[in-house]
C-alpha cells in the first residue's frame, strides 16, 4: 500500500475512532459505573465486532446493505432503539448500586453485535472497503494491513475512554467535600452520558 494511502487511512482511523459516538459513550460510562475491570468486556468487544463487520463488507455484505434500503433502515431503527434504551437505564440510575442492579452492563456478547447495529460503524466499514479495498488488484494485501491496523485503533480508543471514565469513577464515588453529593454526581453524569446517546441516536436518523 502506497504511504499516501496509508498516511490518509490512519488519518481516517484517527478522527473516526476518537471522536464521541456510541462506543465510546458506552466504554466510558461502564467504567464509570462499574470500574475499569468490567468495563474491559467491552472495550475488547468493539474491536472484535467492528473487525467482524469489516470482513463481512469485504466479502460483499455492505453491497447488499447499499443494495437494500428496506435493510438499512432496519440496521438504523435497531440500533437507534437500543441507544435510547441504554440511555434511559443511564439516566434513570442514580446509585453504584443501582448501576450493579440495572441492565445497563454491556457485556462482550452485547458489545459485539452492538457494531452490527451501530451505522458509524457501517459507515466506516463502507468507507474503507470502498476507499481502499474495493477494485484493487492487492485486495487480499491491503486487507491483512488493514484489518489489524483498525482494530488496533478500535480497542486503543475506546480503552481510552474508558480510562477516562474509571478516574470519574474515583470522584463519583469519593466522599463529600466540595460541590455535589455522591449520589448526584452519578446522577448528573450518567444523565451527560444519557444525552450523548440520545444525541448520537438522532445522528443516526439523520444519516
Amino acid at each position: 500500500m502506497p504511504f499516501s494511502e496509508l498516511t490518509a487511512l490512519l488519518l481516517l482511523s484517527t478522527v473516526t475512532s476518537f471522536t464521541p459516538g456510541p462506543n465510546t459513550t458506552v466504554s466510558t460510562a461502564m467504567a464509570a459505573n462499574f470500574g475499569l475491570r468490567r468495563a474491559m468486556q467491552f472495550v475488547c468487544a468493539v474491536p472484535i465486532g467492528w473487525g467482524l463487520l469489516f470482513s463481512l463488507c469485504a466479502a460483499g455484505l455492505g453491497a447488499v446493505v447499499l443494495a437494500v434500503p428496506m435493510l438499512r433502515l432496519a440496521i438504523q431503527g435497531l440500533g437507534m432503539a437500543y441507544l435510547l434504551w441504554l440511555a434511559f437505564k443511564l439516566a434513570t440510575t442514580k446509585s453504584l448500586a443501582q448501576a450493579d442492579a440495572a441492565a445497563l452492563n454491556v457485556g462482550f456478547r452485547q458489545g459485539v453485535l452492538l457494531q452490527f447495529v451501530n451505522i458509524k460503524a457501517w459507515m466506516l466499514a463502507l468507507t474503507v472497503v470502498g476507499g481502499w479495498l474495493a477494485g484493487r488488484e492487492d485486495v487480499l494485501e491491503r486487507f491483512a494491513v488493514i484489518l489489524p491496523l483498525m482494530v488496533a485503533f478500535g480497542f486503543v480508543s475506546n480503552l481510552f475512554y474508558a480510562v477516562l471514565g474509571s478516574f470519574a469513577r474515583q470522584w463519583l464515588s469519593g466522599p463529600v467535600r466540595e460541590g455535589l453529593p455522591t449520589g448526584l454526581r452519578l446522577q448528573w453524569f450518567n444523565r451527560l452520558m444519557a444525552v450523548l446517546l440520545v444525541l448520537t441516536a438522532l445522528w443516526m436518523a439523520r444519516t
